[in-house]
């Protein structure tokens, strides 16, 4: 499907209104974090969801639930006042290749940043680039495992400086940054701009990508994403990623 720039951008943005809508929520991760009202517990709980976003969504809604369920629903309080007996009740959980083991490892690792680094939006803001959040991803990354930690725990946070896509903390830095007046995306995080955020690339929107002409190469990883972002950059350099609602939308739920 080959259409004129200003064909593609008004098809995309059609689909952009149609998809960043309240009732995207209902089907969603983001609902997680939208039970909460609290800065801090929205960002926790969100950093969570987005860690385990992969496979079935229907199972990654119902084992964020269960993550905030273990939290005491109080993520925020949990991750700073806990104590070392506390982590026991993590041990169960599990979700694909994320247990309890990493569980317990993004809590200690959580409490580090709030106490030490003053929370997760400093760590991302502190090493930002202009057009760009995947610099911060990795000083984020390094951060994370500044304290003693499993090796194994590593893997379930990516680092964009190794070609990865990084897609589920994309996705979570669009929650945090993008503002976007539907009630969706929180956009509680204004030491950061919309116009540095990249798309969440994965199976879906990476298809719909390549289907529309925004994206020529084939693996879903940091070259592909930095090649959809420059695409999605001439569409809107502003807010890049409203687009993200479009090509899932295309690919979740309209099977283009």
């Amino acid at each position: 499907m080959k259409l004129k720039t200003s064909e593609l951008k008004d098809f995309l943005d059609e689909k952009v209104m149609l998809y960043n809508h309240p009732k995207f929520i209902e089907s969603d991760p983001i609902q997680i974090p939208h039970q909460f009202s609290k800065k801090e517990d929205i960002e926790i709980a969100a950093f969570l969801s987005a860690t385990i976003a992969w496979g079935n969504r229907k199972s990654i809604i119902k084992n964020a639930n269960m993550m905030m369920e273990l939290l005491d629903h109080s993520p925020f309080e949990f991750i700073t006042q806990h104590e070392e007996t506390d982590l026991e009740r993590l041990e169960p959980f599990v979700h694909r290749t994320f247990n309890g083991n990493d569980f317990m490892q993004f809590i200690k690792s959580l409490k580090y940043i709030y106490q030490t680094h003053h929370g997760l939006e400093a760590v991302f803001s502190s090493h930002s680039d202009k057009g760009s959040l995947q610099n911060s991803i990795h000083h984020f990354k390094k951060v994370f495992f500044e304290i003693p930690h499993l090796e194994r725990t590593q893997k379930h946070v990516s680092d964009p400086l190794k070609n990865s896509a990084a897609k589920r903390i994309n996705m979570f830095l669009r929650w945090m940054v993008r503002n976007d007046n539907t009630g969706v995306d929180f956009g509680i995080w204004q030491s950061l701009s919309p116009s540095q955020l990249s798309c969440p690339l994965d199976v879906h929107s990476g298809n719909v990508a390549r289907k529309l002409g925004l994206l020529k190469r084939k693996q879903n990883d940091g070259k592909a994403l930095a090649e959809l972002d420059k695409a999605l950059r001439k569409l809107d350099a502003n807010d890049p990623v409203k687009y993200d609602f479009a090509l899932f939308g295309l690919g979740v739920f309209e099977g283009f």
